[in-house]
């Protein structure tokens, strides 16, 4: 047993091999516990038509904004991401790039502030300045809400990677894709995510699968909501 930061504890079966606890966690709820599935699926269902429908000003507010920011760029930025049990869809965002983003990251890799197959910087160049204020309170995902009314995503879960992220998986960090990937998870909640390892990250979604439940999931909205309030976006 070892603690990730903040505290949490979380099994040690080392870096690279599958956690068998987790596995059988997923056995359980892919097998069983229907009323679990079922019960989630429609709240994915019903909350996602719920953003869509009353928020829908709001989207035609920040599609607005985009455009006058960055007029050159569409709307909508879909990407590739990678679901559960490796299947891939595309994932839509509010654009917070400029539109040549993709292009530039091969010029910014060298200056990635994470571990592991994924890529972060606290202040990348590319995003625009709408982009950061939509980022900073989160807003750029909301357009996700499709994807969960889909069956892409579900509300909670790990957060989606790309491809290529997925590609470099260890056996264990490939766990994290045992369950239906969400839009939010306990490494999105968390107030220091940002000095978060990559290793400790999955450690996080690896104790989402081995905890989940319906009491899980709605603290999870709850924190995340929070979140949203105070602008902990990055």
């Amino acid at each position: 047993m070892r603690e990730v930061a903040g505290g949490a504890a979380v099994l040690d079966n080392g870096i690279a091999g599958e956690d068998a606890e987790t596995a059988a966690a997923a056995e359980r709820l892919r097998t069983g516990r229907w009323g679990y599935r079922a019960c989630k699926r429609s709240f994915d269902v019903v909350f996602s038509l719920i953003v869509l429908v009353f928020l829908s000003w709001l989207y035609l507010i920040i599609a607005i904004a985009i455009k006058l920011d960055d007029p050159r760029g569409p709307v909508i930025f879909a990407q590739t991401r990678v679901g559960k049990d490796g299947k891939e869809f595309r994932m839509y965002k509010f654009r917070s790039m400029v539109s040549d983003a993709e292009t530039r990251l091969a010029q910014l890799l060298e200056r990635n502030e994470k571990t592991g197959p994924v890529f972060k910087m606290a202040h990348d160049p590319r995003v625009t300045r709408v982009g950061r204020i939509l980022r900073k309170v989160s807003l750029d995902e909301l357009p996700q809400f499709a994807n969960v009314l889909k069956g892409d995503l579900s509300v909670v879960g790990p957060r989606p990677a790309l491809p290529r992220e997925v590609a470099l998986y260890t056996p264990r960090q490939r766990q994290r894709l045992l369950v239906k990937q969400g839009l939010t998870c306990y490494w999105q909640t968390r107030r220091d995510r940002d000095s978060i390892t990559f290793d400790e990250w999955v450690d996080l979604d690896l104790l989402y699968i081995r905890q989940c439940s319906a009491w899980a999931d709605f603290k999870l909205i709850v924190q995340t909501v929070g979140c949203v309030l105070t602008a902990q976006g990055n």
